[in-house]
């Protein structure tokens, strides 16, 4: 089986860079967000729909199809959609930490919307920050959020991944 790129579409603001960077490598894609979102809006008319049809489409398209995953609305519905058909080649787009953390332990990759690519050597800190980030929250304390998203961000994501799924 091919590898597949997997898109947590909750609020992700490179959906658009990751379809791109899956035609450019053909790779096939799933979208995955809860039944309130418009999961079709990135979808060109002329993407192939499954595997069946990219592959009775000329050589422009390849491996690539693009497919939706609606899961009902609620916390980490979409996440464990996600988790539960990954296989170890996969790759994941998310905003979600604890999403990452899962992915890499399936031994498939995950990468933020800012282009950082996961690593299984990074992410036991990066849970540890946010427990304690949301502790003072819980606490009335503030954090700070993340800086605005920038067009450096938006490349960086589609080098980064254009890099992954190339792998």
């Amino acid at each position: 089986m091919p590898r597949t790129l997997y898109i947590d579409d909750d609020a992700c603001p490179v959906t658009r860079e990751a379809l791109a960077c899956a035609r450019r490598v053909r790779v096939p894609v799933v979208i995955v967000g809860n039944t309130t979102q418009n999961l079709e809006r990135h979808i060109r008319p002329d993407d192939p729909r499954d595997a069946g049809h990219a592959r009775g489409r000329d050589a422009t398209h390849g491996g690539f199809w693009v497919d939706v995953l609606d899961v009902s609305v609620g916390a980490d519905s979409a996440d464990f959609a996600i988790v539960e058909r990954l296989r170890p080649d996969d790759v994941v787009v998310t905003q979600d930490i604890g999403l990452a953390s899962m992915v890499l332990g399936r031994g498939a990759a995950a990468i933020g919307v800012r282009g950082r690519v996961y690593t299984k050597a990074t992410i036991d800190m990066d849970l540890f920050i946010r427990h304690e980030e949301k502790k003072v929250r819980r606490a009335c304390g503030r954090t700070r959020g993340p800086a605005a998203f920038t067009d450096d961000d938006r490349e960086r994501f589609a080098r980064n991944l254009t890099d992954l799924l190339g792998r």
